[in-house]
């Protein structure tokens, strides 16, 4: 799990910064699930009901900065503009299967990732069960689901669109150091 502050997430067509040192930064496409109702020790049966609805992620993620395979660290994933939402909220009753919707990623227009969230490791019940057993979930909080396999190194100037089925699509783009006066 990840933690992020307020300074992470941008939106639909928002730019994100590629540190000039890094070797591998890259995408992933993940469903994003808004909780709608709060709640504490939420049981697997009784937790879809906490959610409010959903939205498409770009999570990117840059590899040198691991320390540590099991650990990650904030680093690596907590980065001013580093998480990508939008291009909208869909309510969760618009949503009838989100268990089976098809995602993708395009990378300068070229598919660069496939996968469906049927093939999550994680159950969306079983996310929200397992956190919040230590933690309350408010209305706003935002659980991003993973990513299937398929991400590729992305560098300044690619355009890279996430899509899921009946979510929507979002676009953005990779900016060097010079853009945010670095």
């Amino acid at each position: 799990m990840f933690l992020k502050g307020p300074g992470a997430v941008i939106g639909h067509r928002g730019q994100t910064r590629r540190p000039k040192d890094v070797k591998f930064m890259h995408y992933e496409c993940e469903l994003a699930v808004v909780i709608g109702a709060p709640g504490k020790h939420i049981a697997r049966a009784d937790a879809m009901q906490h959610v409010a609805g959903y939205t498409v992620a770009n999570d990117y993620a840059i590899r040198d900065y691991l320390e540590n395979w099991y650990r990650p660290n904030l680093r690596v994933k907590n980065r001013d503009g580093g998480t990508v939402l939008g291009p909208w909220f869909v309510d969760a009753a618009e949503v009838k299967t989100p268990v089976e919707l098809n995602l993708r990623t395009l990378v300068n227009g070229r598919q660069t990732q496939h996968g469906n969230t049927r093939d999550l490791v994680h159950s969306i019940p079983a996310l929200i069960e397992y956190l919040s057993g230590f933690m309350t979930l408010n209305p706003g909080d935002v659980i991003l689901t993973g990513t299937p396999e398929g991400v590729v190194d992305v560098n300044a100037g690619d355009e890279v669109v996430t899509e899921i089925e009946d979510i929507g699509r979002l676009v953005n783009t990779i900016v060097d150091d010079a853009a945010f006066g670095r």
